[in-house]
């Protein structure tokens, strides 16, 4: 591994071929924070998809994506005169230290290098009161202090971004609310709450009732997303996993049917369903 001058280095050499490229490149010297936009949202799903992956070549190859798209907005707005790259290290650094009572000391904040104290100790070396021990406390401080910061957020769900895609940002809404007490006290009652949504959303169903049925839907995920989050699930991940089992299996099928000759539409659901299950039985074999 790299010594903290090495990594230094290598950050400023990515800051250097920026400022070079920004220059002497076409394409770079064209580019606004609108046209990265897609590009930055691209490389985030890439990201989460090597992480998902457990690839560590493509994880350390698509966090460099990210970073770029990180140094190149700060490079934007480092031309227009708003703020630099130093300025988001220091904001980030600052944030994290105000967040971490635990650990720093409020004096910290805007230190150059700030040093933690000794777990569980306050300024003048002595124990505190109330030692944060978890990292469910952790979590549950956080949002108290995000709470309280100036110019933070003035609500408990107004720091979820409006463009999450809907399935984090339900388990978002559920993490932010458990965090201010409200959520259930006994995980096992959630099922109760998935049965009643699952019944009004067959009912609406069953009246062909399209705008209740979508409501009653959207009800129903929403209460298995948060029976997924008590259970420590992440609903999102599962659901990727899901995802690609099923196009595995797919696959395995439509191959089934290039080696035969004889197109899927050709094919009767029970030969795919035989597929299907030859499919699932190689992959326990595997």
């Amino acid at each position: 591994m790299h010594t903290k001058e090495e990594k230094m280095n290598a950050f400023g050499r990515l800051l250097d071929v920026l400022d070079t490229l920004r220059v002497e490149c076409p394409w770079d010297r064209k580019q606004t924070n609108q046209s990265l936009r897609p590009n930055t949202i691209e490389e985030v799903y890439e990201l989460c998809d090597a992480l998902l992956n457990e690839d560590e070549p493509n994880i350390c190859k698509e966090l460099g994506d990210v970073l770029l798209h990180v140094c190149f907005y700060a490079k934007i707005a480092d031309e227009k005169g708003q703020f630099d790259v130093a300025d988001v290290c220091n904001r980030l650094a600052d944030k994290l230290i105000f967040r971490h009572p635990h650990v720093y000391h409020p004096s910290q904040v805007g230190a150059p290098e700030p040093k933690p104290l000794p777990y569980g100790e306050d300024a003048t070396g002595q124990k505190q009161e109330s030692a944060v021990s978890t990292a469910q406390q952790v979590i549950e401080n956080w949002e108290q202090i995000k709470l309280k910061e100036k110019n933070g957020n003035k609500r408990v769900l107004s720091g979820i971004p409006a463009a999450l895609p809907s399935l984090i940002k339900a388990y978002r809404i559920q993490e932010k609310t458990r965090n201010v007490g409200f959520d259930w006290e006994d995980k096992g009652d959630v099922w109760s709450k998935v049965r009643e949504e699952l019944g009004e959303l067959e009912a609406e169903l069953r009246k062909e009732d399209k705008a209740r049925s979508m409501e009653e839907l959207g009800d129903f995920i929403f209460s298995v997303i948060n029976a997924a989050r008590l259970y420590h699930l992440n609903p999102d991940t599962a659901l990727e996993n899901a995802n690609k089992k099923f196009i595995r299996r797919f696959e395995y099928i439509e191959d089934h049917s290039i080696k035969s000759g004889k197109p899927l539409t050709e094919m009767t659901i029970a030969e795919m369903d035989d597929l299907w299950n030859e499919a699932k039985k190689n992959e326990k074999k595997q």
